[in-house]
């Protein structure tokens, strides 16, 4: 029975396996059929212009025969002549996927008005430097999304934002990851190749560096310290970190709601833990039993996740000094908005955790500034720099909270850019608040890159190219943009060549990255870590305190059981003295009892005794011999002589020597 049950799981195993196979290959299929599907579309595009191309060239051929006709000249070949450089891109005959319609769409789409940020040209087979494609800076505020595959240019695009926000007089904060950023606060370096390029885009590139303050969580690396206290971290996010359950999440809230009641400052992790501790012990588990309590396993893992946690670096940035995020609005003395870096190599080994800090950062700020409504420029932009790390394995109420924050934190006059691999990376519910995209290439070698591209196409208004396969031959410094005009509107999609950054591309020397940390005047304020009375200190105190009164209570009770014991053996010992006396007492009663009975005994004898010799002295013979009365008559007469009455009672009393004297 055993071997038909394990040949039956062995079969039914094989069969999943099939068909599972059977999928992966469906899903190829698919996904090698879709872009065969493409290819023959671009392929049938391309003829199109082609022949569109080709009549637009043998009708104006047609049109500069009759002019010649008119005039006497000879007709005109159509074709360039050998040797000779094709149309400038943007001109009559320069093959490109969009019509002069559309171009004319982009260019007006993106004619603002007001002050924007230059993202880049226009790219229609080649770059149009007269079809500038921007975002104003306005509409900043409503938030944005930088996609692309790794090394497709998405820090460069950061780079470019950056600097024309500070210029533009915003504050910004980015998080850099790998420390590419760093090279904005010094001045690009010159090339042919680069010059080419920005002309090409109608860029007039100069070198130029970026104000710029660097940051560091808790001082690992070169930057200004920036921590955080474990209260004001708070336990959801705490809960993020550590990888908590709906359960342990529900207690470590308690947690914090009991230390805040209690007047427990919650500074480091080891105030945390002094408190875990002290809820679960003798001392401390009635403390919350209004509340249900602790459960010691539950506290037991949040526990070892917090070890853990320490043991990664964590106990470095909580505690104080506590980073002011106002320090991240300032302005230079020329006005350009400082850009401040928090530098995180030190931890890139660790992106859960500084991917969460800055989603505390964000709730900090959200917490601290007043509603502006719309305004022309943001107090800040925050660029969140790999998004997809925040949201990795995220609970549901931990994405509800970053979509509230993303919501609402518009309305104080804060901007965020989401920097990812993928727009699936960040969930729909995140993305339908963001207003402007940048993507870049994205690649689709797997079915799930198929899927992902499929997904990111259909999010984009209708335009006139052919996204699914744009999207895959996009160049390095090339995306696709579209972004929230000035009255709130949708921008028409642009195949945008991106412009350079003024700053240097290369991180910037670590020696010049020091000298401006220890320049810097927030060094004074949060340079040196602070160990304030917290919770771990008042608990200790208190436990102490209540060790020092059990022990008081412990000599006291021993000191009083000393005195007890003294007192019930002298009591036994007076009991014991009374029952003796008692005794002793009965003893000499009795003993006088039988004293007076021997006594009254011995008078009857005497009384007997006496009225016997009354008799026979009263016999009137006197006849007798004083042989015949001689022994009795002695015996009687010193028995009754005072003296022989003396010699009785002192015999009497040597046999009853207790008695009393009369």
């Amino acid at each position: 029975m055993t071997d038909e049950v394990d040949r039956a799981r062995a079969e039914a195993a094989a069969a999943v396996a099939a068909a599972e196979k059977a999928k992966q290959d469906a899903e190829a299929a698919l996904a090698r059929a879709e872009q065969a599907e493409a290819e023959a579309r671009r392929q049938a595009d391309d003829a199109q212009r082609a022949a569109d191309t080709q009549a637009a060239a043998d009708a104006q051929a047609a049109a500069a025969d009759t002019q010649a006709a008119t005039a006497g000249e000879q007709p005109t070949d159509p074709s360039p002549a050998p040797g000779t450089a094709p149309p400038e891109a943007g001109q009559a005959g320069r093959a490109g996927p969009l019509g002069a319609d559309a171009v004319a769409r982009v260019r007006a789409g993106y004619a603002f008005d007001g002050p924007a940020l230059e993202i880049g040209a226009l790219v229609n087979g080649e770059a149009l430097a007269d079809v500038p494609v921007r975002i104003p800076v306005s509409m900043l505020n409503r938030h944005g999304l930088v996609a692309g595959a790794t090394g497709t240019g998405k820090t460069k695009t950061l780079q470019v934002l950056a600097e024309q926000l500070s210029a533009a007089g915003v504050p910004v904060f980015a998080a850099d990851v790998k420390g590419d950023l760093s090279g904005l606060a010094e001045p690009g370096e010159s090339s042919d190749k680069l010059l080419a390029r920005t002309r090409g885009i109608g860029q007039d590139w100069t070198p130029a560096a970026a104000p710029a303050e660097y940051f560091a969580l808790g001082g690992i690396g070169t930057g200004i310290p920036v921590r955080a206290t474990v209260s004001g971290f708070g336990s959801l996010l705490l809960s993020k970190v550590l990888g908590l359950n709906d359960t342990q999440e529900s207690s470590l809230g308690l947690v914090f709601h009991y230390a805040e009641k209690a007047g427990l400052p919650l500074l480091d992790l080891s105030d945390l833990r002094s408190v875990l501790m002290y809820l679960t012990s003798d001392n401390g588990k009635s403390e919350l039993a209004d509340l249900g309590g602790l459960s010691k396993q539950t506290v037991g893992v949040i526990l070892r996740e917090l070890i853990t946690f320490a043991d990664q670096g964590a106990d470095a940035f909580f505690g104080e000094p506590e980073i002011d995020t106002a320090e991240f609005l300032r302005t230079a003395a020329d006005g350009r908005g400082i850009v401040s870096l928090l530098e995180l190599p030190g931890v890139h080994d660790k992106p859960a955790l500084f991917s969460t800090f800055l989603m505390w950062l964000l709730a900090d700020l959200y917490n601290d500034l007043p509603e502006v409504g719309d305004l022309e420029k943001p107090k800040l932009v925050f660029f969140f720099d790999e998004a997809h790390l925040l949201f990795a394995d995220a609970s549901k109420d931990f994405i509800q909270q970053i979509t509230q924050t993303v919501r609402l934190i518009r309305s104080k006059g804060v901007g965020i850019v989401f920097v990812t691999q993928t727009p699936k990376d960040v969930p729909s519910e995140v993305l339908a608040q963001l207003g402007s995209r940048i993507q870049h290439q994205l690649r689709a070698f797997t079915p799930d890159d198929a899927k992902a591209l499929r997904a990111t196409v259909s999010t984009y208004p209708s335009s006139d190219y052919d996204l699914a396969e744009v999207l895959t031959t996009l160049a390095t410094g090339e995306a696709i943009v579209t972004v929230m005009n000035e009255k709130g509107a949708p921008s028409p999609v642009a195949w945008t060549r991106l412009r350079a950054p003024q700053g240097s591309m290369s991180p910037s020397p670590a020696e010049h990255m020091e000298a401006r940390v220890a320049s810097s005047p927030l060094l004074a304020t949060y340079g040196t870590p602070i160990d304030r009375d917290s919770a771990r200190e008042i608990l200790a105190r208190k436990l102490e305190a209540a060790a020092l009164t059990e022990r008081e209570k412990t000599d006291a009770a021993a000191r009083q059981a000393t005195i007890d014991a003294s007192l019930k053996e002298a009591a036994a010992k007076e009991k014991a003295d009374r029952v003796a006396a008692t005794a002793a007492e009965r003893e000499r009663v009795a003993a006088q009892k039988e004293y007076e009975r021997q006594q009254k005994e011995f008078e009857r004898a005497e009384r007997e005794a006496a009225r016997t010799r009354n008799s026979r002295t009263s016999t009137s013979s006197r006849s007798r011999s004083t042989a015949s009365s001689g022994a009795g008559s002695v015996i009687g007469d010193v028995l009754g002589s005072s003296a022989g009455k003396a010699i009785v009672r002192e015999v009497v009393k040597g046999i009853f020597g207790t008695l009393r004297r009369r």
